[in-house]
């Protein structure tokens, strides 16, 4: 077995105390550790291993953005079906109603304001409550979709 060669190499303080710190939480001396590093580095498998870990950030974050883009889906849909539930079922009120109506509703609004602050601090989401739902309904259950 050839014996190791000898090298002697200047680190900047920090990099020496990151150094130090990672040899002693593995409980590897210091040299052993630069070993590895530099072995590491100048091998021909490192561009892959790099390569493969950024494909696989990359991943996760196109299931993250996935993700995202179903949830903003069910949102716009919920609203759409609300607004249209609402509209098709809330009568114009005559003339003399409106004002009044209209300040009850700025009260109403603050207080949904309110109430959905307090939501979004503690949860659970509502899309959250959705798939729950969704996955307690037994499979025969057929809802009545509402008519716009």
């Amino acid at each position: 077995m050839d014996k190791k060669a000898r090298l002697s190499v200047y680190l900047e303080p920090a990099i020496m105390r990151a150094l130090a710190d990672y040899a002693a939480r593995r409980g590897q001396s210091r040299s052993l550790i630069a070993e590895a590093a530099v072995a590491s580095f100048v091998s021909p498998d490192s561009d892959e291993r790099r390569e493969a870990a950024t494909a696989k950030r990359l991943d996760g974050i196109g299931r993250h953005l996935q993700r995202l883009e179903r949830d903003l889906g069910i949102s716009v849909e919920m609203l759409a079906i609300f607004i249209r539930f609402w509209l098709a079922s809330t009568p114009q009120l005559p003339g003399a109603a409106q004002a009044a109506s209209r300040a009850k509703a700025g009260e109403r609004y603050d207080s949904f304001l309110e109430a959905l602050g307090r939501r979004l601090a503690k949860g659970p989401k509502v899309l959250q409550e959705i798939g729950e739902d969704v996955a307690s309904r037994p499979a025969n259950s057929e809802s009545k979709p509402v008519q716009s």
